[in-house]
């Protein structure tokens, strides 16, 4: 892979074509995964009501685009985490120790008004190095 080359990956969200993004993008030797909502494979929303169940899907689908660039969680390097109800930190925050306790990266932790779907409780950005 060249210093240069676009890798782009497409997780089947219905707003990647929309919209026109990718979930996650690598050139060279950095990897962005997009705001990562929490939708299942059927394309409706998971755990409506229950922010760990949504984070944990976020994280999951990230996870995935990651492994899909040729990465791992063991090189992400920050992660981001927009919330409607800042009250929510503490069970998301739990769960992003749970997966990044050891890899310890740059944390930005946030409250957005809402996102598109407004049964989504929490998106999540994801940077990593390779």
């Amino acid at each position: 892979m060249s210093n240069l080359e676009r890798l782009c990956v497409s997780t089947g969200s219905p707003y990647e074509p929309l919209i026109g993004l990718s979930r996650a993008v690598r050139i060279g030797s950095i990897i962005c995964v997009a705001g990562t909502a929490p939708i299942g494979p059927d394309g409706k929303t998971v755990g409506v009501g229950d922010p760990a169940a949504q984070a944990r899907r976020c994280f999951e689908i990230s996870r995935i685009a990651l492994e899909q660039l040729g990465a791992s969680f063991s090189n992400v390097i920050r992660t981001r985490i927009l919330l409607t109800r800042i009250e929510d930190w503490q069970v998301i925050g739990a769960i992003h120790g749970e997966l990044f306790r050891d890899i310890r990266p740059a944390l930005t932790t946030m409250q957005v008004s809402r996102f598109i779907d407004p049964d989504w409780l929490v998106e999540t950005e994801i940077d990593a190095v390779i």
